[in-house]
């Protein structure tokens, strides 16, 4: 979003901290009060570099030449898992309308599942700590809108997962989610934010060069395009998701595949298919950066 808002939008500032607050809320600290190198709970403010953060022992000069060397080292990169495995217990909360960029959207929903039960929920979540462990072995710092994957658990809600990038000093997002089509269609496709005054008009074109590196990423390793979204592009530009409105950093979401159609879903439901995703990504990101 550009940093002149609409008269009308000042309220919905206000409704957006308020939604921020409550969902983020719902989210525990990373692994139960621990934090791996270079993650940062969405729970809380962002950490500080590695080489500041307290420790039992300073690092040697050794030691934090070798960190800085990393190709990722001193990049802080945001990932939303989408949806949450609770959402479908929590209908008052996930149902509440929430700013998503200039109209109203519910704060979230449930997501979709394989015809085996497989939820989404589960498989973002699962694919985003793939994600996570490869770039923070890259030297990125990582980000997650949520860090536990929980029956007992909701949202966060799309407005937060928006803001949460710029909250957290990222230089990027992606939004990670799988598809609940037709079972004929398979393949990923990324969605990209079209530009609309005054919302995304300033991470619109950077957004659209991160959505076809992550599709690059998802070529090079062979996973299938679309073959019902992009008519074979692989890509969507579209201007109704609050999560990509809401963001003041190039953002893209990633739907890795369709969870009804059965090659796709035995990709989702494989360990070997989920590291595939987690690779995808990766280069992907790596390719947006140049690193």
């Amino acid at each position: 979003m550009t940093g002149l808002r609409a008269t009308g939008h000042a309220l919905g500032v206000v409704v957006a901290t308020v939604g921020l607050l409550a969902s983020l809320a719902a989210t525990p600290p990373l692994l139960e009060g621990t934090r791996p190198p270079g993650a940062v709970g969405a729970a809380a403010p962002a950490s500080p570099p590695a080489s500041s953060a307290a420790s039992s022992s300073t690092p040697s000069p050794a030691s934090r030449a070798a960190a800085a060397a990393l190709p990722l080292s001193g990049v802080r990169i945001a990932l939303d898992p989408g949806h949450q495995l609770g959402n479908h217990n929590f209908p008052a909360q996930i149902n509440r309308l929430v700013p998503a960029g200039g109209f109203s959207k519910p704060c979230n929903t449930t997501g979709t599942s394989t015809n085996g039960g497989y939820a989404e929920a589960t498989l973002n979540f699962r694919v985003a700590r793939l994600v996570q462990a490869r770039l923070q072995a890259l030297g990125a710092e990582v980000a997650m809108t949520r860090t536990r994957n929980s029956e007992a658990l909701w949202g966060p809600c799309v407005d937060a997962r928006g803001e949460f990038g710029a909250r957290v000093g990222a230089t990027l997002m992606v939004s990670l989610h799988a598809d609940g089509a037709p079972s004929a269609d398979h393949g990923f496709h990324v969605i990209a934010p079209t530009a609309r005054s005054p919302w995304t008009t300033d991470i619109a074109a950077p957004s659209l060069r991160l959505a076809k590196a992550l599709r690059s990423g998802f070529d090079a390793l062979g996973i299938p395009r679309s073959t019902y979204v992009g008519h074979g592009s692989a890509l969507s530009i579209r201007s109704d998701l609050g999560t990509l409105n809401m963001s003041d950093v190039p953002a893209a979401m990633l739907e890795v595949g369709n969870m009804r159609n059965r090659s796709d879903a035995h990709r989702m439901t494989t360990l070997t298919g989920r590291v595939l995703y987690a690779r995808a990504v990766v280069r992907g990101i790596r390719a947006y950066l140049s690193r």
